[in-house]
């Protein structure tokens, strides 16, 4: 079964500095299902408007959807003055002629130094033969509830109904969640549960929670602005993969040092082809007459004694000597480190790629270039923040969403745009003259900033 999960929309309360926005892919906001076209939406905003804070959400999201511990680090993703913070996520899951809506709702609270779930619930809509279901909450967690494992009852009666054994296992894998700190819907002992086969009315519960997992595994890629940061510092090339094989594929970052040769184990090394290999088909394309290659510097021993390969990645253009990767400029090695991932987003409708700040190093009128071709041509989904305003002359109304300067409504389209628009002007227009529902630039005065300049060089010198 050809199964497409589709991110529609995304909630956010009391994360970082947004005290509520809502992020509306094109589809979504058409009030359209799209299966198996490109949606492209970017974000951008002042500095520290609550850009980042999309991507990172989603990154905590896969690592929920996976059934992970929660990264300690979500406590200081809570805004300041809030004790919890609430992620909504709303999909669509298409298989053959049904489409499930699916909304999931988290809410963390700070503990300590830690967050736990105090309470997530997977609600469900469904759409067939032109027929379509009330949306209701199907499983819902409540850690503070000690009377019953989950709600409603009946949710609980079809799994005990199917399996009697299920009646305890389900308050073991509550149990195992809280201590291992990780989603009770997703964890690894409820996944064992909840994503059997049902002939009862679990049946179509069970496909959507083992369909978020699955996504999560294989088509949700989210890459942070610390993947940028590493190969700006030239430390590590992180390369962002998803390859198909017979056995399944794999999918991950695979993290390649950039000052000196790394020694892999043989599978690491055969993926290092399979990833190099799969670039090199579009990467000419992009930079003209520029392929990767793989020098081997022969065996050496890994710690735990077994053969590694000592291996460098090298770049070689046409009529040239072959370099390290580390002699390539910043913006190629970023369009090195995420373009298996692209390739995946463009051929895959089910694949989602979040990045963070996708313009940086990157030239613009190639960004403008790969943005154009990924929205007419692709079929998965993009989903990135940018400072570069090529994009607004690429992309349509629709494909644009800015942060505000108003915490409770972070995130806006423009409205009053005509057609024949320049947008990119339009905006520019829209920082210095307003006019939008929401203030999208907390306004600076150049004569203040210089004023401070110079206070602040005489405060140097008097020092």
């Amino acid at each position: 079964m050809n199964t497409i999960v589709r991110l529609a929309a995304l909630t956010i309360k009391n994360f970082k500095n947004v005290t509520n926005g809502r992020v509306i892919m094109p589809g979504a906001l058409g009030k359209s299902f799209i299966r198996d076209n490109s949606e492209v939406l970017g974000i951008y905003g002042q500095n520290g408007s609550g850009k980042t804070a999309v991507v990172d959400v989603m990154y905590f999201l896969q690592q929920i959807f996976l059934g992970e511990k929660l990264d300690e680090e979500i406590a200081d993703y809570i805004s300041a003055d809030a004790e919890t913070a609430e992620i909504e996520v709303d999909y669509n899951i298409f298989i053959k002629r049904v489409i499930y809506e699916v909304t999931y709702k988290v809410s963390l609270r700070k503990e300590d130094r830690s967050v736990v779930i105090i309470r997530e619930s997977l609600s469900c809509a469904k759409n067939e033969c032109d027929k379509r279901t009330n949306k209701t909450v199907f499983m819902e967690f409540d850690r503070n509830d000690t009377s019953q494992v989950f709600k409603p009852a009946i949710r609980v009666q079809e799994l005990i109904e199917e399996n009697k054994e299920n009646k305890t296992d389900i308050i073991v894998a509550k149990k195992m969640a809280e201590k291992s700190n990780c989603s009770y819907i997703f964890g690894e002992s409820s996944r064992e549960i909840f994503c059997k086969e049902y002939l009862n009315g679990f049946k179509d519960y069970a496909f959507i929670i083992s369909t978020l997992y699955k996504y999560a595994v294989k088509d949700l890629f989210v890459i942070r602005s610390s993947h940028s940061g590493v190969i700006t510092a030239q430390i590590v090339l992180p390369m962002a993969f998803r390859l198909d094989e017979s056995d399944g594929g794999s999918k991950g970052d695979l993290p390649i040092f950039m000052k000196d040769p790394i020694t892999l184990p043989l599978r690491e090394k055969q993926l290092l082809y399979g990833i190099v290999g799969q670039i090199n088909l579009v990467i000419n394309k992009i930079i003209p007459g520029l392929q990767i290659s793989i020098k081997e510097h022969g065996k050496q021993a890994l710690d735990s004694g077994e053969d590694g390969w000592k291996v460098e990645l090298m770049s070689k253009r046409d009529g040239q000597s072959e370099i390290p990767i580390r002699m390539e400029s910043e913006g190629i090695v970023k369009i090195i480190s995420i373009l298996s991932a692209l390739i995946q987003a463009y051929n895959e409708p089910s694949v989602c790629l979040v990045i963070d700040e996708l313009d940086a190093g990157i030239f613009e009128f190639m960004l403008g270039e790969l943005l154009d071709i990924f929205n007419t041509d692709g079929k998965g989904q993009l989903l990135f923040t940018s400072h570069n305003l090529r994009a607004l002359e690429m992309l349509d109304k629709e494909n644009i969403m800015f942060s505000t300067v108003n915490p409770d409504n972070r995130y806006i389209r423009m409205k009053n745009l005509r057609e024949s628009n320049n947008f990119r002007k339009q905006y520019i227009k829209t920082l210095t003259l307003g006019g939008q529902d929401e203030l999208i630039y907390d306004e600076t005065n150049s004569l203040k900033i210089a004023r401070a300049f110079r206070k602040a060089g005489r405060s140097i010198g008097e020092s």
